[in-house]
This record gives structure tokens, sequence and C-alpha cells, in this order.
């Protein structure tokens, strides 16, 4: 891969992941306290709507889990990329080595 290349992937990767941040931590949050209060018994509606993607007036059900997925799948993407191209360039040597 070039420098060129390698350098407009690093540029996608940080400016996907400022952005998909939010929606994965919440999702992740969510979820998990959701689990842990339906396993105790309690029920908690609320969780298990931002979960989905419901916000009170902003209802995005309907693409939440898409966009989360789909951003996801672009950070892994282009982190996973990011790695192999970093393992298979060889060190340079220094005057050190």
């Amino acid at each position: 891969m070039t420098n060129r290349k390698s350098l407009q992937l690093r540029q996608l990767h940080r400016t996907i992941a400022p952005i998909m941040v939010l929606p994965l931590l919440l999702s992740a949050i969510t979820g998990s306290i959701y689990q842990i209060t339906d396993l105790s018994g309690k029920e908690v509606k609320w969780l298990l709507e931002a979960h989905k993607g419901n916000f009170g007036f902003i209802k995005l059900e309907a693409i939440y889990p898409f966009l989360n997925a789909l951003g996801l799948l672009a950070l892994l993407a282009t982190g996973t990329s990011m790695l192999l191209q970093t393992r298979r360039t060889p060190r340079r040597r220094t005057e050190e080595d």
C-alpha cells in the first residue's frame, strides 16, 4: 500500500472513530445494564428503548442498529488494514541496531 493510501486510510479511521464512539458506547452500556436488570427480575423499559435507538422524540429504531453495525465494521476494516500494513513493512534500522 502506498503512503498516500495509508494516509487516506488513517484519515478515514480518524474521522469515523469520534462519530461512532457515542453510539457504540451507548449500545454497550445500555445493553449490559439492561441484561443485569433483567436477570435481577426488574424491567427497565426506557433502558431497552434507548438501547434500540428510541431517544424520546428522536426515533431511530429502524436504522440505529444498521448505522452502529456499519460504523463498527468500517472501524474494524480500517483498523485491521492499518495493523496489517504496519506488520508488512519492515522495521527501519537505526544506528543503534
